[in-house]
């Protein structure tokens, strides 16, 4: 199976690698429930996938044994493996997702922090 194509960079609000996906901090909630529902629909599909993959002849005996090994499983393990692909690029997808969101509230963290230190004195 070929390798699943990498994330692009994401960027959520001024926090993360500018070239790729760019996000305001308002919306990525959102994107990430669209990805999730697609994950959902994903792993449906690879379940579809896998029953085609796994077809067996209806009898025992050339005519279907010859189209289950040259046409069925072969034209089915391609499927199953596409749609394995989807789900990991969207599962990698979603991750990437969440790890800019929470780069934000890291960041929102920290400066309520400094502020809270500058304005008790540095206590």
């Amino acid at each position: 199976m070929s390798e699943v194509p990498p994330i692009p960079p994401v960027q959520v609000g001024g926090y993360g690698p500018a070239g790729g996906y760019k996000f305001s901090a308002d919306e990525v909630d959102g994107v990430i429930k669209q990805w999730e529902n697609l994950l959902v629909e994903a792993r449906k599909d690879l379940e579809h996938a896998r029953t085609v993959a796994n077809v067996k002849a209806p009898a025992n005996e050339f005519a279907s044994d010859d189209f289950i090994a040259k046409g069925a499983n072969p034209s089915g393990q391609s499927l199953l493996e596409q749609h394995q692909r989807m789900v990991d690029y969207t599962t990698n997808f979603i991750t990437a997702l969440k790890a800019a969101k929470n780069k934000i509230a890291v960041a929102e963290q920290e400066a309520a922090d400094a502020a809270d230190i500058k304005n008790t004195g540095g206590v």
